[in-house]
């Protein structure tokens, strides 16, 4: 039979571009109003603002959407949440269903030349559904059945090697935990997940120095900190309601340095939404100094300033550094100021595309704080030297002694709203000895030691077909994924693969000869199993465990939560267990106790997850105790600047999201801080470099990537003039995933470089 053609990625279809005035603030007004719009329309305003009231509080759910952390004490009555946030739980919560007669009425190639937009407005999905080999329709299949047939699968591999299993950031501390353990009994620790491709960069960086992959500020840390300097990280679409910790930083006396290359509106200025005075009018203003870096010039820059610190330091001796702090708390000090004198400010400067005055400028504020945070997001992350971006900034910290103290640290800014929680629950494909002692001596079984696929070695592992089966519980691995066509042909080299899903999306599409999508409940559905109704755990991006409980009628009665599904695998599939699947699914304190057993941090798990707010997990770096480190000492680093260079005519292009859209999640067309509506493929330019290609506003080009001899292209891209540094670009991704190459890799973290792709544009004629 002639295999179905398949769309990867999404249609090269233009929808009607309409350019607007970008906005001088972000939030307010504007952003309630698309909130409530989008409520509107996927669930109806009435049961929209009962759910609404539910979002972050004490006795509801989590966000579904990023993992910027709650108020520890009281929580704003109105919004405490911000519009994607909002968004993200009108699509979860939607009257839209995606049921078997979907299914029977709509080929799977049909569904997949729709945009990924119109894929995720179909809704949520209502039943497990099958494809089988040969065969272009989902059809309706039993739980007990879809068991079956993943038991049968795996149990019929040469090894437990040849199965992988992803996990997505939303999954709960619960869920997360059972999978886990499941996949270990299984006999692998392929388990990749979104950390791989997102912040996987920042924990190798922050182990090796400070020991401990997670940031070590508090939210709290903000109504401290002398200074707080952004790099990388748009918070005004990708975690707005980081906005107002900001705010709080500059209501007392504190500075802000944004560092990136395009200037963000919600990091410029932005109306509070928790304020309904501040609704309207010219917002509070929170960047005081705005450094426009070229695409992957950080380390460059880091390395200017930190000459230029030391400078004054040798001017001033005590004057600048914390010497006390240095010598009590870290190593590798004075090699670091030796390799210092190895680059020259004149040499560094090009990289960075800033005057010189401007850093020396934000080298002026840097030197009179001494409580100053970092925070970074993908911009940091996404780079061949993202360790080396990383391991900078903490030299620039531990210069200062802004560790451990408050006002002050480093902040990574994750993405999924238990993505950190997932980590510290054993997701991960290089787990710790100690770990998988304290399971095996838990759970009395032999756990694997060989260090399992991430995901780009997932990816490759299923392309060489060294891997069959593909399990992925949530997520849009082939939307967010590099390189779409060879990441597609990977998975659908595959025997089996698995999608948990809530709702429809693109690699529903991409299957492997058998297909099977296992729909699960929201985060704001009730989890109603034996013992009653049921709540969950999550972590959020500042070390804070906490419940969520939904309180909506699931949407489908064949709906399974994630922790039900993972057990109801597990039962099928290991014969010789001795974990009582069964009886854990009953009542998810049994869960709680196990991660109590075997995870430091959890004691008196079930009592404390119940009080209002949750607790702190334990963290190293918040207390000065460096002692998990190789040296039990924090570590001064030696770091690389990039060493692209482009050819005539290149480019160096990076990846971002659209202010409607949260990951690979479409909640509409627009992006409104940039003045983009109604239109998703574009390429962001600097006018200069448009006049030198012989480009004009609107024109239709195609994009072609080179790494290592190899081109890819992504077709029909509108041009837009843009304040971009020169030879720098940025499109939206998922729709230029096909130029990100597989084998484009950070060192050490192995993440994929979306944010550094050398690309030439070719205009159509």
């Amino acid at each position: 039979m002639k295999k179905k053609k398949r769309h990867s990625e999404p249609p090269q279809k233009l929808t009607g571009i309409e350019l607007k005035k970008i906005p001088k603030s972000a939030v307010g007004l504007p952003a309630i109003k698309s909130a409530i719009s989008h409520i509107k329309e996927e669930v109806g305003l009435m049961k929209g603002i009962g759910l609404l009231a539910k979002l972050n509080q004490t006795d509801g759910f989590d966000c579904p959407g990023c993992a910027w952390p709650d108020p520890d004490e009281k929580r704003a009555f109105l919004a405490e949440y911000c519009e994607n946030g909002a968004k993200a739980v009108a699509e979860e919560a939607t009257k839209n269903k995606v049921s078997p007669l979907f299914f029977a009425t709509y080929s799977i190639s049909k569904i997949s030349k729709l945009s990924d937009y119109e894929i995720g407005k179909k809704g949520r999905i209502t039943h497990p559904v099958v494809v089988y080999p040969g065969k272009d329709y989902y059809e309706e299949i039993s739980w007990k059945d879809a068991f079956d047939l993943i038991s049968n699968k795996l149990n019929a591999l040469a090894s437990p090697n040849e199965a992988i299993f992803y996990t997505s950031g939303r999954t709960s501390n619960e869920a997360a935990f059972l999978y886990q353990l499941f996949v270990r009994q299984f006999g692998t620790n392929n388990l990749p997940d979104c950390s791989n491709m997102c912040h996987e960069s920042s924990g190798s960086a922050l182990s090796e120095t400070l020991g401990i992959g997670k940031g070590s500020v508090t939210l709290d840390d903000f109504n401290h900190a002398e200074l707080v300097i952004v790099m990388g990280q748009n918070p005004g679409t990708n975690h707005p309601r980081m906005l107002t910790a900001l705010g709080e930083t500059k209501k007392r006396g504190g500075k802000i340095i944004t560092i990136n290359p395009l200037p963000e509106v919600g990091l410029m200025r932005y109306n509070d939404p928790q304020n309904p005075i501040k609704w309207i009018g010219k917002g509070q203003q929170l960047t005081d100094l705005f450094l426009q870096v070229k695409i992957n010039g950080d380390v460059a820059l880091l390395k200017i300033i930190l000459k230029l610190l030391l400078e004054k330091e040798q001017k001033n001796p005590h004057s600048i550094f914390d010497h006390h702090f240095i010598k009590e708390y870290t190593v590798g000090y004075t090699h670091f100021i030796e390799d210092l004198a190895n680059y020259s400010i004149e040499e560094l400067l090009p990289q960075t595309g800033i005057e010189l005055k401007i850093i020396k400028e934000a080298t002026d504020l840097i030197a009179q704080k001494k409580k100053i945070i970092i925070c970074w997001a993908m911009g940091l992350t996404q780079h061949k030297n993202a360790v080396d971006n990383i391991r900078e900034l903490v030299n620039l910290l531990l210069l200062k002694g802004s560790i451990g103290k408050k006002g002050a640290g480093t902040c990574p800014v994750r993405g999924h709203s238990n993505v950190q929680g997932d980590r510290t629950m054993g997701i991960w494909e290089k787990p710790k000895e100690s770990f998988l002692n304290s399971l095996e001596k838990e759970f009395s079984f032999k756990a694997p030691r060989k260090h399992g696929y991430d995901v780009v070695d997932a990816i490759e592992a299923m392309h060489q077909k060294k891997a069959r089966i593909f399990i992925g519980m949530g997520g849009n691995f082939i939307s967010a994924t590099p390189d779409t066509t060879y990441t597609a042909e990977a998975l659908q080299n595959c025997d089996l693969t698995v999608q948990i899903s809530t709702k429809l999306n693109r690699s529903h599409v991409i299957h492997g000869k058998t297909g099977l999508i296992l729909p699960c409940l929201g985060r704001s559905e009730k989890d109603l199993q034996e013992s009653g109704e049921q709540f969950v755990s999550v972590e959020n991006s500042m070390g804070v465990v906490h419940s969520s409980s939904g309180h909506l009628q699931p949407l489908s009665e064949y709906l399974l939560s994630e922790p039900a599904i993972v057990a109801g695998i597990a039962k099928a599939t290991l014969k010789n267990s001795t974990t009582n699947w069964s009886e854990l699914i009953k009542d998810y304190d049994l869960i709680r106790d196990k991660i109590e057993s075997t995870i430091p941090g959890f004691e008196n798990y079930n009592n404390r997850i119940r009080k209002k707010g949750g607790f702190y997990l334990p963290n190293s770096a918040r207390n000065k105790d460096f002692s998990p480190t190789l040296t039990g000492k924090a570590k001064f680093t030696l770091n690389a600047v990039s060493d692209i260079i482009l050819k005539k005519d290149q480019f160096i292009m990076m990846t971002i999201r659209t202010h409607d859209q949260y990951n690979t999640t479409i909640y509409g067309l627009d992006d409104r801080y940039r003045g983009v509506i109604n239109e998703r493929r574009v390429i962001f330019m600097n006018p200069i470099d448009m006049k030198s290609q012989g480009l004009e506003k609107l024109d239709l080009v195609d994009l072609i990537s080179y790494f290592e001899g190899k081109e890819r292209m992504a077709k029909g891209f509108l041009v837009l003039p843009y304040s971009i540094p020169k030879r720098c670009t940025a499109t939206y991704f998922p729709e230029a995933n096909v130029l990100v190459p597989i084998q484009s890799k950070a060192r050490i973290s192995n993440t994929p470089t979306s944010k550094t792709i050398i690309i030439s544009i070719h205009k159509r004629h």
